[in-house]
């Protein structure tokens, strides 16, 4: 009786060690996310408080990057869409910091180190931008476009 004793107290010791050593880590990435957000949103102009309610926070994220209200009735609560329409927001947050796809594959794959960088670097929040690609107009002598060779005109060798 005395040794299934002691294997259940080693056991329970085992089983709150190991949740310890999962939960501690957990709980820091997600403080480390909360404040970081709450910079985002200061910085965008949005009140600070705001990251840490659940829905409204999403709303204060479609005001920050320039989207309408129905994605979130809509297309955020479309399974799987919601998916794509979650990679599309955390892209168009990037790109409203003045930021590139390489910045919002590393929000994705690791957001406990970039959304500090993001929130505490340097980065100035530009505007929503999806709101800039709506009010920019296509200009065929835009330099950059690589199909016009106008400017450019195709050497002969």
């Amino acid at each position: 009786m005395d040794s299934y004793t002691s294997s259940s107290d080693m056991s329970s010791t085992m089983i709150g060690a190991l949740m310890g050593a999962i939960l501690i880590p957990a709980l820091i990435v997600g403080l480390i996310s909360i404040i970081s957000m709450w910079k985002i949103y200061t910085k965008a102009g949005k009140p600070g408080w705001a990251a840490i309610i659940p829905i409204y926070s999403t709303i204060v994220l479609l005001e920050i990057i320039g989207k309408p209200m129905w994605w979130l009735a809509i297309l955020l609560l479309v399974p799987c869409a919601n998916i794509i329409f979650a990679i599309w927001m955390i892209n168009l947050l990037s790109k409203s910091f003045g930021k590139s796809e390489g910045f919002t594959v590393g929000l994705l794959f690791l957001p406990f180190i970039f959304l500090p960088i993001l929130a505490f670097g340097g980065a100035q929040y530009l505007g929503p931008s999806a709101k800039e690609a709506q009010a920019m107009p296509f200009n065929p002598n835009d330099y950059r476009d690589p199909f016009n060779n106008q400017n450019n005109p195709p050497q002969n060798y």
